[in-house]
């Protein structure tokens, strides 16, 4: 991965960091800033402006927040300081972003949203492929970081609670088998790894089989937030998840959204 140079970080500094979205709900995240006052949020940044404004909305959500500025620290403080999120920079000193993902997550599963300054798609999923389980691109705004983190661990505990309170029985469509108690996912007799998102996105659209969901309601049910600006999103995660599960199980109506494909009866 080249890096985009830093012309082209500093590009998106200050003001435009700030521009916000008006699809995000008002203060959903705001709201929820009492369930972060124990969760711990590691933000690996090495740009000192950036690194300190995120620190600073995370702490003003609730969060205990400790930074890294390059690869190396950032394993390290995640095998001391043990997370419940990173929010990781792609383009980092030492190694990067890439490689810290991999290596946390050798560690300890820990949900990772990835930034990268470069709307590059490929990046995105080799991002998704190392086990992030979403991205932003910058310019961002503060609050809809603020609010993907909430949702990133929120995703987290409804897995753990469904581990815990199983529904009965395993949807089976075709070759394709999900264990919404154990949240695995099977094709052809084989265990798929997904990530949280993955697998949320996974069930959404299997819950109406054939069904075709807008890109809207895929980011309303999996990202509990609403945002056309979002849609990307949604498009790279149906790609890493095609790649997994086969690309003829996922059928894209253009201009609209995705439908799962199942058997004929």
């Amino acid at each position: 991965m080249t890096n985009p140079g830093a012309p082209g970080k500093g590009q998106r500094r200050g003001g435009q960091m700030e521009q916000t979205h008006n699809g995000l709900g008002g203060t959903a995240a705001a709201a929820n800033g009492a369930n972060g006052a124990q969760r711990r949020v590691l933000v690996v940044e090495d740009d000192p402006t950036i690194v300190d404004a995120i620190a600073a909305r995370l702490r003003a959500e609730g969060f205990q927040v400790r930074t890294a500025g390059d690869g190396p620290a950032a394993v390290d403080t995640a095998e001391a300081w043990q997370p419940d999120l990173l929010v990781l920079d792609v383009m980092l000193p030492g190694f990067d972003g890439l490689e810290v993902c991999r290596r946390v997550q050798a560690q300890r599963p820990v949900p990772v949203l990835m930034l990268t300054a470069r709307d590059d798609e490929t990046d995105m999923l080799v991002g998704l492929g190392v086990g992030a389980d979403d991205y932003m691109t910058k310019p961002f705004s503060m609050r809809e970081l603020a609010a993907r983190v909430h949702v990133l661990l929120r995703r987290v505990e409804r897995a753990a609670l469904a581990a815990h309170t199983p529904r009965t029985g395993i949807l089976r469509l075709g070759e394709l088998e999900i264990d919404h108690a154990q949240r695995r996912v099977r094709v052809r007799g084989s265990d798929v790894h997904l990530t949280p998102t993955e697998f949320d996105l996974l069930v959404c659209l299997a819950n109406t089989p054939r069904a075709v969901l807008s890109r809207e309601q895929l980011l309303a049910e999996v990202w509990d937030w609403a945002d056309a600006s979002g849609t990307r999103t949604v498009d790279s995660h149906i790609k890493a998840l095609r790649r997994k599960i086969g690309a003829e199980r996922i059928r894209t109506v253009h201009g609209v959204g995705y439908a799962l494909e199942t058997p004929a009866a």
